[in-house]
C-alpha cells in the first residue's frame, strides 16, 4: 500500500494554512511530526530543502510528519506577522495534527526562523511535546529568555559556517539553555547546509526523532 500523503487547508487565526500531511516510508506511524519552515519574507516555504530533509528523516524514523505554509505564503491566507502570529499559526496545524492522531507521541521541529516558532511554541505547551527540534537556530539579535526555564528535551543540528547562527555565539546560548538539550554540528559551507544535507538528513535520522 503506497504511504499515505494529504494536502489539507486547516482554518488558522488569519485564514485557511496549506498543508502537507506524510505518513512514515515504511510501516504506520510511531510519533506525529509537526515541521516549521524558515522565514517567509526571504523566501521561506514549507518546500525549502532544509525542510524537505528535515521531514523526510523524521518519516524514515517512523514519523507522521505534517508540513505547512505560514500565513501569507504560497496558499496560506493573511499576512506575516513578525513571529507572534506564526506562533499562532503553528499552534492550530499542531491541534489539527494532534486530533488527527490522537495516540501518539509528539514533538515539533524546524529550521531558521521556523525553529524559534517551534521552540517558542513548544516551551508554552501543557501537555509538552516528547521533543523539541531545532535546526539553524538563529541567534543574532534574539530573544531567547524562554529558554533559560524550557524543560522539554531540546535538540539542535546546526552548520558549522552558519551565518545566522555562528558556532561562537550559539555555543554561548546554548550554555545557558535548560536542560534536557543536545547540540550536534554537521560540517557545511553556511545556514542551508550547502554540500552537506545528505549529512544533515542523517544527523536528523540519528538525534531528532522519538
Amino acid at each position: 500500500m503506497p504511504r499515505k500523503i494529504e494536502t489539507h487547508f486547516i482554518p488558522g487565526p488569519a485564514g485557511r494554512l496549506e498543508s502537507l500531511l506524510e505518513e512514515p516510508e515504511q510501516g504506520e506511524p510511531r510519533y506525529a511530526a509537526l515541521v516549521c519552515h524558515p522565514h517567509p519574507l526571504y523566501g521561506g516555504t514549507m518546500h525549502n530543502k532544509v525542510v524537505y530533509r528535515m521531514a523526510r528523516a523524521l518519516r524514515k524514523g517512523g514519523a507522521v510528519v505534517m508540513r505547512f505554509n505560514f500565513r501569507g505564503v504560497n496558499l496560506s491566507e493573511g499576512e506575516h506577522a513578525h513571529g507572534v502570529g506564526e506562533v499562532e499559526d503553528a499552534r492550530a496545524v499542531l491541534d489539527f495534527l494532534r486530533a488527527r492522531y490522537p495516540d501518539l507521541p509528539w514533538m515539533l521541529g524546524g529550521f531558521s526562523f521556523g525553529s524559534r516558532v517551534a521552540l517558542r511554541l513548544g516551551c508554552s505547551l501543557s501537555p509538552s511535546p516528547q521533543r523539541l527540534l531545532a535546526a539553524g537556530f538563529p541567534t543574532k539579535g534574539q530573544d531567547n529568555r524562554h529558554l533559560t526555564d524550557c524543560g522539554v528535551p531540546k535538540v539542535f543540528i546546526q552548520s558549522t559556517h552558519d551565518e545566522h547562527g555562528p558556532k561562537p555565539e550559539l555555543e554561548v546560548a546554548y550554555a545557558g539553555f535548560a536542560e534536557p538539550k543536545e547540540l550536534h554540528w554537521v560540517p557545511a559551507k553556511d545556514h542551508f547546509f550547502v554540500d552537506a544535507l545528505d549529512q544533515f538528513e542523517a544527523a536528523v535520522l540519528e538525534y531528532g526523532g522519538l
